[in-house]
């Protein structure tokens, strides 16, 4: 028997193996159904990898910058007074109850100049005559300072009480006159003044003294 008789039987019976069927049906899912699941898995698995923003989460040891409780009303409440660098005071902002000598003040009143006959006692002169044209005068402090004498005095003002200042140096008298009481009419930020009414106090005390009160006015 020939070696090609042998092996044609073993081919044909080789041939006539039936094959296993390996393919699983899958149902024919819409194009939402499937890709809906894969969105969500995709979502949750950023959610709970992904880090919080550090501005989600309030930490307990931040703390909320101070609020500030400055107004020109609690300002007003504390008048600074006396001598600032050897001169006196310009007016406060928040207060519109003053004329100062002092270049930088809103309200500004040119210094007094004393004659040559009425320098002396110059301090002496100036209570005489607060004391007969002003209401209810009390004296706060008169001292000899490194840049002259200073004189300090509490009168009645428009508002309340107005705080008088003076400083005489030579013959140039520099003078400061504010309310210690800003008014306000609610609901107004506006503080009510009466400046007319200290420049017109002050006229009076310079009118008594008789000395030289420069102004605007005067240099037309």
């Amino acid at each position: 028997m020939s070696l090609i008789s042998l092996v044609s039987p073993l081919a044909s019976c080789t041939n006539t193996i039936p094959k296993l069927k390996t393919h699983i049906p899958i149902p024919n899912l819409g194009v939402g159904q499937r890709v809906l699941p894969n969105l969500f898995s995709l979502a949750l698995a950023l959610t709970l990898t992904s880090p919080l923003p550090s501005h989600a989460i309030p930490s307990l040891n931040s703390q909320s910058p101070p609020l500030s409780l400055t107004t020109p009303f609690s300002q007003s409440k504390s008048l600074e007074v006396g001598l600032e660098n050897g001169k006196i005071r310009p007016c406060p902002s928040i207060n519109p109850g003053c004329i100062s000598t002092n270049p930088k003040s809103s309200s500004f009143a040119f210094p007094w100049r004393i004659p040559a006959n009425s320098s002396d006692d110059a301090i002496q002169k100036l209570r005489e005559a607060i004391l007969k044209t002003q209401k209810n005068v009390k004296f706060q402090l008169v001292e000899d300072t490194p840049d002259g004498q200073y004189l300090q005095a509490e009168i009645d003002g428009g508002f309340g009480r107005d705080v008088l200042e003076f400083l005489v140096k030579g013959d140039v008298v520099a003078y400061r006159c504010v309310a210690t009481k800003v008014t306000y009419v609610y609901p107004f930020t506006t503080a009510l003044g009466d400046s007319k009414g200290q420049e017109a106090r002050l006229k009076q005390i310079n009118y008594q003294l008789g000395w030289y009160a420069p102004s605007f006015d005067s240099m037309e």
